[in-house]
């Protein structure tokens, strides 16, 4: 199996595993005399079979992202710098709509005496640095994405 196909398998498990959780919810309690639509006790019993086999393929994905090579390094590290650049862009991108006054309603003044707010950041080199990290995010997840469907899963 290709590490592609258990990450797509690891996705299909966990949202089986939060579609087991809303039913054995739904169900936990039920009206005295009434029987509940679905029994959750065999629910759970079910959620813990699937959380098993996800136990399995995360340690296997997790033991093959390790070994794995990509450029230098390995597909984790790869995985560890994308999410660095995630957070830095978030923030950039954050720090030049705060500075731009994005997130306001008006800037500047109507009159003379109303309070003025300027940027203390430099709005544009903010845009071209998140722009500059985007770029950097999406190099990585092609070759990460390359690489999934070149690898072999480990056991």
């Amino acid at each position: 199996m290709k590490l592609a196909e258990a990450l797509a398998e690891r996705g299909d498990l966990t949202r089986r595993v939060e579609h087991l959780k809303s039913r054995i919810l739904t169900n936990a309690r039920h009206q005295e005399g009434e029987s509940p639509a679905e029994d959750a006790a065999a629910l759970l019993v079910e959620l813990d079979e699937v959380l098993d086999r996800l136990e399995v393929l995360v340690r296997r994905i997790n033991r093959t992202n390790t070994a794995a090579p990509l450029g230098d390094a390995s597909i984790t590290d790869a995985l560890a710098r994308r999410d660095m650049l995630r957070i830095r862009h978030r923030v950039v991108s954050a720090a030049a709509d705060a500075a731009s006054g994005r997130e306001q309603d008006r800037y500047g003044r109507q009159l003379r005496s109303e309070l003025v707010f300027v940027a203390a950041l430099p709005v544009r080199e903010l845009r071209r640095t998140a722009d500059d990290l985007a770029r950097q995010i999406r190099e990585i997840d092609l070759q990460v994405q390359k690489e999934n469907w070149e690898v072999e899963l480990l056991d």
